[in-house]
């Protein structure tokens, strides 16, 4: 005899917001989406298109909007990804029906984060504050990035290096 466990979804599922630029994908990132599924049943990630982030960052993400959503779609911890193109988050709210939003400890309280704020206080929804991972970060990245190239010298003694180094018999490079 055969037995089939049913599993059965939340009749009304906990939903969990983030939302970010996550450009650069990093532990940071992953940190931050997996500590939100342990909040509730679906995680949703709003992803800010290359527009806004340009209205609040010097600049534009290294990745494009389509990629970063294609990569946070392909996280197990994460099951709704969807862009947005104002610097607003009330919307976003309302469409998915969220019941915590997650936000990072540079939140401020600025005009856009004061709303939705407010929207959720009115809804009876929680707003979770969490401390980025300290390990890394998207800026840092673009940072030492910048550094490394910015040393001419070595990189062109590690090309070199490299070109150098000891192949296998089979002429492949090791």
């Amino acid at each position: 005899m055969t037995t089939t466990k049913l599993i059965q979804e939340p009749v009304n599922p906990m939903i969990v917001y983030t939302v970010g630029t996550f450009d650069l994908l990093h532990v940071g990132h992953l940190a931050l989406l997996e500590f939100c599924g342990t909040l509730g049943d679906v995680v949703a990630v709003g992803v800010a298109s290359d527009r806004v982030v340009n209205s609040y960052k010097p600049n534009v993400p290294v990745i494009p909007l389509d990629q970063r959503q294609e990569m946070l779609k392909a996280l197990r911890c994460v099951d709704i990804v969807r862009p947005y193109h104002e610097l607003e988050y009330v919307s976003g709210c309302k469409e998915l029906n969220v019941d915590i939003f997650v936000i990072g400890e540079d939140w401020g309280s600025k005009p856009h984060n004061v709303a939705v704020e407010s929207y959720l206080a009115l809804h009876g929804k929680q707003v979770i504050q969490v401390q980025y991972n300290p390990r890394t970060s998207s800026s840092q990245i673009k940072v030492n990035t910048i550094a490394q190239l910015r040393r001419p010298a070595l990189a062109e003694q590690a090309s070199q290096n490299y070109a150098s180094s000891p192949t296998e018999e089979s002429g492949a490079r090791v």
